[in-house]
């Protein structure tokens, strides 16, 4: 069903996410159509795959409406409902401190509701998002080079390529493994995101005295003041999306080339991390919500170990 998606929506595109449309509609929306819903038992509405795309007429879309409890009880990180007199969001712009705007480019406000830019979810609501619209988060990529004990790369025995390791984290909430990123906080500048959560996460700067935490901020900011590559900018399909809210995200890859910057960064697992360690790079990863393909576009461009045989052509 490559053709459903509008070739309109996916042209505003940044050019790190130019996927051919047959990439997109296959890589878009699975994980957002899964039921039941993470940290519920509710089911979604099933959404055939030629009927996801709004082009797509479906005059019987009747899908279920579901706001998690932890979001209804009005923490500082989410919106309140719509219903509410006091609310007036500016979609599709910079709301005060909130950041309305799509990295995909306008999105369609339909009765008051943002609708969701990859098509039908099966799921109104917010679910467990705090914003209707998007919600942006940060996705710190931190890669070294795989050494032996005297220190030389290792190759990968069939590829010849060179392993490459990012710190991973084990969540806490689903027990997959992914990147230690977060959400972008009101106001918040994405670098500063990148940086805050990955000290939060994989070195678990939160529980930390003012002396270790000034220590570790300088050599974070050694690290995340290198040269970086932006991987990815835009929708990220995850299983909390909905069709009036949804995943966006940044993922910057900050590349230690010589391996002594983080050599003395200790990888302590944080807050929302069960686990943290330096994970070996490969195909074979299964990681949260769309995380592998962000590795694989690093391992591309770092000229790194990924397959051993060359994929099949979309």
């Amino acid at each position: 069903s490559c053709s459903n998606l509008s070739a309109a929506l996916w042209s505003h595109l940044h050019p790190a996410n130019m996927l051919s449309s047959c990439q997109v509609a296959r890589w878009h929306h699975s994980k957002a159509l899964t039921s039941p819903y993470p940290g519920s038992r509710v089911e979604r509405s099933r959404v055939p795959e030629d009927k996801v795309g709004w082009l797509t007429q479906w005059e019987d879309y009747n899908p279920v409406e579901y706001t998690a409890a932890a979001v209804l009880a009005g923490p500082k990180w989410a919106d309140p409902q719509l219903s509410d007199k006091n609310f007036s969001p500016k979609f599709n712009e910079r709301d005060g401190e909130v950041e309305r705007t799509s990295r995909n480019g306008l999105y369609v406000v339909e009765n008051g509701r943002p609708r969701n830019p990859a098509g039908r979810t099966g799921l109104t609501g917010r679910g467990l998002l705090g914003r209707w619209g998007p919600n942006h988060a940060a996705d710190p990529v931190v890669t070294r080079w795989k050494r032996d004990g005297s220190g030389n790369k290792i190759a990968h025995p069939v590829t010849g390529k060179n392993i490459l390791q990012f710190v991973a984290i084990k969540r806490r909430d689903c027990g997959e493994w992914a990147i230690p990123g977060g959400m972008v906080d009101p106001g918040e500048k994405i670098s500063a995101t990148l940086k805050r959560e990955f000290g939060e996460e994989a070195l678990n700067s939160l529980q930390k005295s003012p002396e270790e935490k000034a220590s570790l901020e300088k050599q974070l900011q050694r690290l995340f003041s290198q040269e970086h590559f932006v991987v990815y900018k835009g929708y990220v399909d995850d299983p909390r999306n909905t069709d009036n809210a949804w995943m966006e995200t940044e993922a910057v890859n900050y590349h230690d080339e010589t391996g002594e910057t983080m050599d003395n960064l200790p990888l302590e697992a944080g807050d929302d991390a069960g686990m943290v360690k330096w994970v070996d790079i490969s195909e074979k990863l299964k990681l949260y919500a769309n995380h592998s393909y962000f590795i694989k576009l690093v391992t591309e461009k770092r000229g790194a170990h990924w397959g051993e045989d060359p994929g099949p052509e979309c």
